[in-house]
């Protein structure tokens, strides 16, 4: 069984940019719920490279790797429990909560009690932290909170939101329960509506946009990718560099520039297949792809194909710069060293063998902690 968390390369770029700003006069004390996945995992590194080593502390319900152990604080929080994250609050002397724990789009129509307890009861708790101590709360939102009736082309922050998954239903909830606490209480809450993100530090991890992740290693190990959503299916996405430093941004924005609670950002769109002809561009020209939508295509029905995010522009600077070219050139730059002793790792190998399967015993070494 492969680690669900791939081997920590260097740090990333905007790791590296937020290492290079200055010191504020004071360094917030910052809890990450969820840290050992996918975004937690990235935004504590660059928590750490802006406010200090152990002024963040990751959470998570999960064992860190000793890496992970190694990098920081860290300490076992169940968002379901409220007592145990008050605990750290208070013993941690922590300011402000970015909150990731949660249950994603494809595992919550797997299991639906699940999503909604990790999803609404976990938002809960943290909500009423930040309310009885005056924490900033950052919690993302997502795409998914939109729905079948929404317009899917440049979808403005402000639009019919009927979404018909049990993600998208539970950050509906978060996004309007949040913004009633800043208005009745208020709580300095913000959020902002992820796209698909791509990143090549950690594998897939239960989305419907996963495949944009998945088709890499599918590429790098056998020449070929099955996937499943169907060839012309667009949907906003961003490279998890632009996602961090976003989410950063928002964060740290003085709270008097921000003229809402939750805003749209949207970096680039693009197609499986036009994913796939980029590939054949930067790494194989054989390589091959076949598709069997499954149960997740008809989520990505509902998503919109493109996002409006000038309010994110105008009051906190959101500018991303990663495209699918320089997001596709940065995958493999990272993800080739991992797959470098897999037989299918070389464009020039044997003829595509077509699989789901994305991950292999030889790769398993290199991928794991």
């Amino acid at each position: 069984m492969i680690s669900q968390t791939i081997r920590r390369l260097p740090l990333t770029n905007t790791a590296r940019r937020l290492a290079t700003l200055s010191a504020t006069a004071h360094s917030p004390r910052v809890l990450v719920t969820g840290s050992l996945g996918q975004l937690g995992s990235t935004m504590v590194e660059a928590l750490r490279s802006k406010f200090g080593r152990d002024n963040v502390i990751g959470s998570d319900i999960k064992k860190p790797t000793i890496v992970q152990r190694n990098a920081g604080p860290f300490v076992y929080a169940d968002v379901l429990n409220y007592r145990s994250l008050e605990q750290i609050v208070v013993d941690h002397g922590i300011e402000w909560i970015v909150h990731f724990s949660a249950v994603l789009s494809a595992a919550g129509e797997r299991n639906p009690a699940l999503g909604l307890n990790v999803n609404i009861n976990g938002f809960q708790n943290v909500l009423e932290l930040a309310k009885n101590h005056r924490l900033r709360l950052l919690s993302p939102s997502t795409m998914g909170a939109f729905g079948p009736t929404t317009p899917k082309d440049g979808t403005p922050d402000l639009t019919i939101m009927r979404p018909n998954t049990i993600y998208g239903i539970s950050k509906v909830h978060m996004e309007l329960l949040g913004e009633y606490y800043t208005e009745k209480y208020g709580v300095d809450f913000r959020s902002l509506r992820y796209p698909g993100i791509i990143s090549a530090d950690t594998l897939p991890g239960g989305g419907t946009t996963d495949y944009a992740i998945d088709i890499f290693h599918g590429a790098l190990k056998q020449n070929s990718y099955s996937c499943f959503l169907s060839a012309n299916t667009r949907l906003p996405m961003a490279y998890i560099d632009d996602c961090i430093e976003g989410t950063m941004q928002l964060l740290e924005a003085p709270e008097h520039s921000l003229s809402q609670r939750v805003y749209n950002v949207h970096a680039c769109d693009f197609t499986p297949e036009e994913l796939a002809n980029e590939i054949r561009c930067q790494h194989s020209k054989t390589f091959a792809m076949e598709y069997q939508p499954d149960f997740r295509q008809a989520i990505a029905d509902t998503w919109p194909r493109t996002m409006a995010d000038d309010a994110a522009r105008r009051d906190w600077g959101w500018s991303p710069i990663f495209g699918i070219s320089e997001m596709t050139r940065v995958m493999f730059e990272k993800l080739r060293p991992v797959y470098k002793d897999v037989l299918f790792a070389h464009p020039s190998s044997k003829e595509p063998n077509m699989s789901s399967d994305s991950t292999s015993t030889a790769a398993a070494a290199a991928l794991a902690h």
